[in-house]
């Protein structure tokens, strides 16, 4: 059984692969990544769009209003950020930048993840306001943040840690 490491470094037993092969890998489990969360991202935006059609949009008070708002520029920023990785291998195809454009676009991933966090908080947030009113809204989107800090910030942080 074969051992491929959860940090990205070299997977092959002896130990054969290239700095480019790591680049080329690395990059296709990061594109991987995005597929996924862009998904996420396509769903909440899809949702907001779909809120101000409604009946009910009219009778949001100011803050479900601002919290509306806030929540579709939120969404539209991670969709931005999470979709630049491809613009930047697009851009950059052949021109032997690989090492870079995966070093940046694991940053912008990170970025994109803080985005989306707070994107779908807000959807939390409006919605749980809107059902359960604004005292009942602001404890349950606090768990999600802490929910959402913790699975995607602080255990990845913590599981970079070497174990003793």
């Amino acid at each position: 059984m074969s051992h491929i490491p959860m940090d990205g470094g070299d997977p092959s037993p002896l130990g054969r692969e290239t700095p480019a092969e790591r680049a080329d890998r690395n990059l296709v489990e990061l594109l991987q990544e995005l597929r996924v969360v862009q998904t996420g991202v396509q769903i909440v935006f899809a949702f907001l769009l779909g809120v101000a059609f409604t009946s009910q949009f009219p009778h949001l008070d100011d803050f479900e209003r601002t919290t509306y708002v806030v929540t579709l520029l939120l969404t539209v920023v991670s969709s931005a950020v999470l979709a630049t990785p491809v613009a930047l291998h697009r851009g950059l195809f052949h021109r032997g930048a690989k090492v870079r454009i995966v070093a940046l676009s694991a940053q912008l991933a990170e970025i994109g993840l803080v985005f989306l966090a707070l994107a779908l908080n807000g959807a939390v947030l409006l919605l749980m306001d809107v059902v359960l009113g604004r005292t009942a809204a602001v404890t349950v989107t606090a768990a999600t943040l802490v929910m959402f800090t913790g699975l995607w910030f602080v255990l990845p942080r913590a599981l970079r840690r070497p174990t003793p």
